[in-house]
């Protein structure tokens, strides 16, 4: 597979139905409470359960005794390089009596000192000492079969690729490359190709709506075309652009690719109110791509089941880490990257570009405040359905925008993994 070129399908793949149903009975119809539901069981179901989330870039902590604190569900940890080189991801809970270790989002350590009650662990979470474990002057202390080797940190499965790193709770996960599946594997290796990363900066925001809408938006060409002035007028994302829709066999990780187009009217933007014919940049260096990756994409989505999404727009290139807070809340991180080879004017576009971007981006601004209104709209009408039927109900790969195919996959999944 060539996943930057993008291609027509004679034969669209259909995805079988995860509980054995055709996937057009249930998978274009979806209650709130699937969407709004955020309880501590549906979180530990999608990020406690077999799967591989997203947590750092190598990059972040690139040297011996560096680390990023993060979270993944409802849990805290804490991803350090170790002595070795090696990565570890530790859950930031002393095995003491529960408390946080960490509480600095990065830095720099030897070893890590619950704050409590001075219990020391090292990089790889070993306990390495506990005050007063044998007493003072004869009285107290721990008792005489506490070892140290049974008291350890919490450590995660930890997996990386291209200088990504991943981390499950679970000890049953398969492979990465099998978890992706080929399809998305490509695409994944397609921006993460063995190069080395360095970090441009970061950007976070807390959106009032489930996390689940931020996939769904993700997955969701079919607005872009309609809620998106900048996207629509300038073509950087049109439905009448050469475009696809890809996903692997379980609806759970899904891509969406683009070529860019031309600012002039035609029948499908004369249906689209966001288009401005007049508008122009004062600057349209903003807009300017330079061709970096083979393949004629200009913008390829990826979302990566539970809690990533990686994000080419032109030369602007991020990850996006969904962290889900309660059932109307959620953290979306941003981290900008490019490659350690990229020249000063290929760092400078990079950042320029990122202006579409994040909480105040001249695109990234619209969905926050449509997820803003569905969440409201969901709140007040628990038992409404919400309608996925453009493009017909089935699960299919598509090479064209005009569809909810992937939202259908997304939510076929997750109704599998929670038995609904």
């Amino acid at each position: 597979m060539e996943p930057p070129d993008i291609r027509s399908k004679a034969a669209p793949k259909a995805l079988a139905g995860a509980d054995g149903l055709r996937p057009d009975l249930r998978a274009s119809r979806i209650g709130s409470t699937p969407i709004a539901t955020s309880s501590r069981s549906s979180r530990s179901a999608s990020f406690a359960g077999p799967g591989w989330l997203y947590v750092c870039l190598d990059a972040e902590i690139a040297n011996p005794g560096d680390f990023k604190r993060s979270r993944l569900g409802t849990r805290e940890v804490v991803a350090v390089r170790d002595p070795s080189g090696e990565v570890n991801v530790l859950l930031n809970r002393c095995a003491h009596r529960s408390a946080q270790f960490c509480s600095a989002t990065r830095g720099t350590a030897k070893e890590f000192v619950c704050p409590y009650h001075q219990w020391t662990y090292d990089l790889g979470g070993k306990l390495l000492g506990v005050p007063f474990r044998r007493g003072y002057h004869g009285q107290g202390g721990m008792p005489a079969d506490f070892r140290l080797d049974e008291h350890g940190l919490q450590r995660l499965a930890v997996t990386r690729r291209h200088g990504v790193v991943f981390a499950s709770f679970s000890k049953d996960t398969e492979p990465l490359e099998r978890y992706l599946g080929e399809t998305m594997l490509g695409y994944f290796d397609r921006v993460f190709d063995g190069r080395e990363l360095v970090v441009l900066g970061y950007l976070r925001q807390r959106i009032p709506s489930n996390w689940k809408l931020m996939f769904e938006n993700i997955k969701d060409p079919y607005h872009a075309s309609l809620l998106h002035v900048f996207l629509v007028t300038f073509g950087l994302f049109r439905l009448d652009q050469k475009s696809a829709i890809e996903m692997d066999t379980t609806g759970r990780h899904a891509v969406l690719v683009s070529r860019r187009g031309e600012q002039q009217e035609n029948d499908a933007t004369r249906q689209m109110r966001a288009f401005k014919a007049n508008f122009t940049l004062r600057d349209p260096r903003l807009l300017e791509p330079l061709r970096e990756y083979a393949g004629d994409a200009t913008v390829v989505m990826q979302t990566l089941w539970p809690n990533l999404i990686v994000q080419q727009q032109s030369n602007t290139l991020a990850t996006r880490q969904i962290v889900p807070i309660d059932p109307g809340n959620f953290d979306l991180a941003w981290t900008f990257f490019g490659y350690a080879e990229d020249t000063p004017d290929m760092r400078q576009r990079r950042l320029r570009q990122a202006n579409l971007m994040g909480p105040a981006g001249l695109v990234s601004l619209d969905d926050s405040e449509a997820m803003l209104l569905s969440q409201a709209g969901i709140d007040s009408n628990e038992a409404a359905e919400c309608i996925a039927e453009m493009g017909g109900g089935a699960i299919h790969d598509e090479s064209h925008m005009v569809t909810e195919t992937a939202i259908r996959g997304f939510y076929q999944h997750y109704r599998h993994i929670m038995g609904l």
